[in-house]
């Protein structure tokens, strides 16, 4: 990880508190569309996709549900303050997929449109969580640690971890949903492979 800047301005409380919010509001978003879609994406929100497609619990319940053992690995290793705002926007995500259905009423939504539409917005949530120090959880959490650590981006972690979670996917779910879904995570993960560097945005 490149030297701290010792002239960077920290975030503010109500900086971190705007960016990790429109962080949680823009993957509640994008959740939302895939959902609509009956698509999955990969890491733990694909697993929690996943069980709700099979359970009928509702992805917010089964998210929150899943994400509760890796904060203990999160605070033994990131700290409490990183394991204190990924509490905050797991807990937050789990809120707006609730409600956001509520709200946003879609009729009609093109398959790959959509996918490349959840990827983006998730992607930008994601890079604003992770630059105010937070995550959601589970996989996320690994792979910021292994960026951190060893300098390999957070973004290929993830996508290495998707193709693991997509080759079982091919024998639970017809073809046809497997191959939208894994383009969808394709370029959400290309927006944080490209974007999310420390080299280019140190934040204290």
């Amino acid at each position: 990880m490149p030297p701290q800047d010792p002239q960077a301005v920290a975030h503010s409380p109500l900086e971190d508190a705007q960016g990790l919010g429109m962080g949680v509001l823009l993957c509640g978003l994008g959740i939302t569309l895939l959902s609509y879609l009956g698509f999955m994406t990969g890491q733990t929100a694909g697993i929690a996709l996943i069980l709700s497609y099979v359970t009928g619990i509702s992805f917010g319940w089964v998210f929150f549900a899943i994400n509760i053992p890796f904060y203990w690995l999160a605070q033994k290793r990131l700290g409490w303050e990183f394991t204190l705002k990924s509490l905050g926007c797991v807990t937050g995500l789990s809120v707006a997929t609730e409600l956001m259905p509520r709200g946003l009423r879609l009729e009609a939504l093109d398959p790959l449109l959509g996918v490349v539409l959840f990827g983006a917005v998730t992607g930008l949530g994601l890079l604003a969580i992770f630059r105010h120090k937070g995550s959601l959880g589970g996989i996320g959490v690994v792979a910021l640690m292994v960026q951190d650590r060893t300098g390999f981006r957070a973004g290929y972690v993830q996508l290495a971890v998707d193709a693991c979670i997509f080759a079982v996917a091919f024998a639970l779910f017809p073809p046809r949903v497997v191959i939208f879904s894994l383009i969808g995570a394709v370029v959400l993960n290309g927006v944080i492979a490209f974007n999310h560097r420390r080299d280019r945005y140190i934040a204290p």
